[in-house]
């Protein structure tokens, strides 16, 4: 047995299978057409949703070394509705990169959500919870304790990463390299921006953030692009002191949407400070 995989069968085989699972009932066409010997739409049904030809659709089905667009996928995968993970197999077997998606609103992670529990489980770590736009959505009580902050007393709007991080008169001194901080957030921001345009959100903290703070303006213009998913940085606690932080994030394979971020002391001697700044939430033993 072949232990690569042969790309344009697979595919041929793929959109089979997914256009055999569907009815004309299943879609917009018309239910009373010519008796049917086999289960499934025709290729024709499929080639008139996808708005194809039915060479075109043929030809696929058959592996004739056709590389379909990323326009033309999407086509495809709405007319066989495709979900999230199929769409990205066909993607990923046509070898393109799928475009940005339209998306419907999600709603925000419930309290009890499963990162959330995940990240008060984690304690006596400090560990949160972030969307894709650096809203701080969840945290364990070590978290606040770190950064000096009440959570609960910053509005929704406000309780974001990148937003404390410019405009929270705590958080000014708080990060040591703040500038690489902040280009950091910007970079990660950008990345979310691309891939979901029709987030209106986004797209308002982004121009927020410009109006407010010329060097976010001018590090956005830089069009740097990255998603840290480890990396190490350095706070000043008031009480605690100097402490070098290792952090990991984490994303959940079901909701690319949001990640957990969980801190640990990168040497011993921030394990004491650590220790000392989650103590309580001034930052005093007891």
């Amino acid at each position: 047995m072949s232990t690569t995989v042969d790309l344009s069968r697979e595919l041929a085989a793929f959109l089979r299978s997914r256009r055999e699972r569907l009815t004309p009932a299943d879609t917009v066409l018309p239910r009373h057409r010519r008796a049917r010997r086999t289960p499934g739409l025709r290729r024709e049904e499929v080639a008139e949703l996808a708005g194809v030809s039915v060479d075109y659709v043929v030809r696929l089905e058959q592996a004739r070394g056709l590389r379909p667009s990323p326009e033309v996928l999407d086509a495809l995968a709405d007319a066989l509705q495709l979900d999230d993970d199929e769409r990205t197999y066909l993607f990923d077997l046509a070898q393109q990169r799928p475009g940005p998606r339209r998306r419907q609103p999600r709603p925000p992670e419930p309290a009890a959500g499963p990162l959330a529990r995940m990240a008060h489980d984690l304690s006596p770590l400090p560990a949160m919870v972030l969307n894709h736009r650096l809203d701080i959505v969840a945290w364990n009580p070590q978290m606040p304790r770190l950064m000096g902050l009440d959570f609960d007393a910053i509005p929704g709007p406000q309780r974001n990463a990148i937003w404390l991080c410019i405009h929270h008169p705590t958080m000014r001194d708080f990060y040591v390299d703040r500038e690489q901080i902040i280009r950091e957030g910007i970079a990660d921001l950008r990345a979310a921006w691309a891939s979901r345009p029709d987030d209106t959100g986004l797209a308002a903290l982004i121009e927020e953030l410009s109006a407010d703070h010329p060097d976010f303006a001018r590090f956005w213009d830089e069009r740097d692009v990255r998603v840290n998913a480890h990396g190490r940085k350095r706070v000043r606690h008031p009480v605690a002191g100097l402490i070098e932080i290792e952090f990991d994030v984490l994303t959940p394979l079901h909701d690319h949407d949001q990640r957990l971020v969980v801190y640990r002391a990168a040497d011993t001697a921030s394990q004491a400070a650590l220790a000392t700044a989650i103590s309580s939430p001034d930052g005093q033993n007891g």
